[in-house]
């Protein structure tokens, strides 16, 4: 059994980074992040459902969403499945934490810096260079020159990050490090190095969860694992099914052709054709479960415009 909790469930997640006692836990890891560039001594933890500029549009949630002592609007998320306008989907997120900053009657313009900081739990297709940390700032496109800090979205992407423990040389390092495989360690390391790491062992110990805590835990394990079975059987579907039509359709041309070269070709054709009907139905699942277009493409084979088809259809 497990010693720590698994932080890329929703509730271990937020038990980790969105209360007022682990407060210090968020502060020091987003200082960590930011090193070099500024430092916050507080933040306040806002209500991380944002209605809608109208009645009837739709709520806006965030996993985590504060304020520095300085102003600074952060949203911090966890995302375990990819979807296929993730990147817009953030850039929107951080867009109404900047819309609702405007104010009525006169007004200057003057905003605050919202960052947005997105851990992600696969690799992401639209993000070209495949890096563990990618820093998107308003820049100008021929100087690389950033116009403002106040928009910014940073992507983590925890499968790209594969140092071992003594290969970790700072605090942002151990940071993810500890977060990527907390729930497989039998003891928490770097806790002689930073005492944060000692309250986090406390904080993440399962044991030490109280029965509420763990029923609720125990419960976003349980749709952790859901869906991940989800995905694995819709890929397995694909493949299954494919297969399937694809040996009953060779099986039926060879017998029609009544020749031995007939029955060649139609097995060969059905093959052929079982394995594009195996592609499209992968991708079929693919996009249900909400996945690139060119994540879609590259797993397949198939070009985009058959993939958009699909889509359609």
């Amino acid at each position: 059994m497990a010693r720590y909790i698994n932080p890329f469930t929703d509730w271990g997640f937020k038990h980790i980074f969105g209360q007022e006692i682990t407060k210090d836990l968020l502060i020091s890891f987003l200082n960590d992040l930011f090193e070099g560039e500024f430092c916050i001594a507080s933040l306040e933890f806002k209500n991380n459902e944002h209605i809608g500029l109208t009645e009837d549009a739709r709520k806006v949630i965030f996993d985590i969403y504060c304020t520095t002592n300085e102003g600074r609007h952060l949203i911090i998320e966890m995302q375990n499945r990819m979807q296929e306008h993730f990147i817009d989907r953030a850039l929107y997120y951080s867009s109404r934490a900047i819309i609702t900053q405007g104010q009525k009657g006169e007004w200057d313009y003057e905003l605050m810096p919202v960052y947005t900081i997105c851990f992600l739990n696969f690799e992401d297709a639209h993000l070209k260079e495949r890096k563990f940390r990618t820093d998107l700032v308003l820049a100008d496109r021929d100087t690389g020159q950033a116009v403002t800090d106040h928009l910014r979205i940073v992507y983590l992407t925890l499968p790209l990050f594969t140092k071992k423990e003594h290969e970790c040389n700072n605090d942002f390092e151990r940071w993810i490090y500890v977060l990527k495989n907390m729930n497989v360690f039998e003891r928490m390391p770097f806790m002689a190095k930073n005492a944060v790491f000692r309250k986090l062992t406390e904080i993440s110990d399962i044991t030490a969860l109280s029965k509420e805590e763990h029923e609720k835990y125990d419960e976003s394990i349980k749709i952790l694992r859901d869906n991940y079975a989800t995905f694995k059987f819709a890929i397995k579907e694909g493949h299954d099914k494919g297969r399937a039509e694809g040996r009953a359709e060779g099986r039926a041309e060879g017998r029609a052709e009544g020749r031995a070269e007939g029955r060649a070709e139609g097995r060969a054709e059905g093959r052929a054709e079982g394995q594009t009907k195996e592609k499209k139905q992968i991708a079929q699942n693919m996009l249900k479960e909400g996945m690139a277009v060119s994540l879609i493409c590259k797993m397949t084979g198939l070009d985009e415009q058959e993939i958009l088809k699909l889509k359609d259809e």
